[in-house]
């Protein structure tokens, strides 16, 4: 299992970057991956859709898909978009330290 080095941090990745353990993840780390896919500060909304993730997956076994976010955490498909640009299921999740959601390419 491939590791890389991330704001300081070492942390186990697959083949597409994303972190394996959810266990290595942490708040302070979230800000770090963010930049390492262009998105230079997290906002409030941001953090929302952050944590829900975390508390969906703590409760669910697997990464939210797009539609349970919008849906679950009240959060417009459209701001999705706006918060994390062209690929949001993708940079939601790993910006979260999770796997990609199943179906998302």
């Amino acid at each position: 299992m491939a590791t890389e080095l991330i704001g300081g941090v070492e942390i186990h990745v697959d083949e597409e970057g994303f972190m394996t353990d959810p266990g290595e993840w942490n708040e302070e780390l979230a800000p770090a991956l963010a930049k390492e896919i262009g998105i230079d500060e997290l906002t409030d909304g941001h953090w929302k859709v952050i944590r829900f993730l975390r508390d969906d997956f703590a409760k669910e076994g697997q990464t939210a898909t797009l539609r349970r976010v919008s849906t679950m955490a009240n959060v417009p498909t459209k701001d999705l978009y706006q918060l994390f640009p062209k690929k949001p299921a993708k940079k939601m999740s790993y910006i979260a330290g999770l796997k990609k959601p199943v179906g998302c390419v």
